[in-house]
């Protein structure tokens, strides 16, 4: 199953998530994107410690299209260093991951 991933980030607005969702579907770099929140995120920045509400997006792909969807990520965020990580799907429903697979080939 370690061909399958779970990529996150995270925006201040609910719009910027959906356009970066929309642009990593469109682009079939992931096969599905959901954005969540608004969610509180405590993290270190500048030197201190802050806390502010985001909007958590999770985009789902498989290994071979996760370069390019990183490059897609950090060029279209508008933040200029956003968390943008990947875990590994260690199991899942068969059919589903047939979808997610046939979804992000190259067109």
């Amino acid at each position: 199953m370690d061909d399958f991933l779970q990529v996150s980030t995270a925006t201040l607005t609910r719009d910027a998530g959906v356009r970066l969702a929309e642009g990593a579907v469109a682009a079939r770099l992931a096969a599905s994107a959901q954005v969540l929140g608004p969610v509180t995120s405590v993290f270190w920045h500048l030197g201190e410690q802050g806390t502010g509400e985001e909007w958590q997006v999770l985009l789902v792909t498989t290994a071979a299209r996760y370069a390019a969807l990183e490059r897609h990520l950090l060029t279209e965020h508008p933040w200029r260093n956003p968390q943008v990580v990947a875990v590994p799907i260690v199991s899942g429903a068969t059919d589903y991951l047939a979808w997610v697979r046939r979804s992000v080939q190259d067109a």
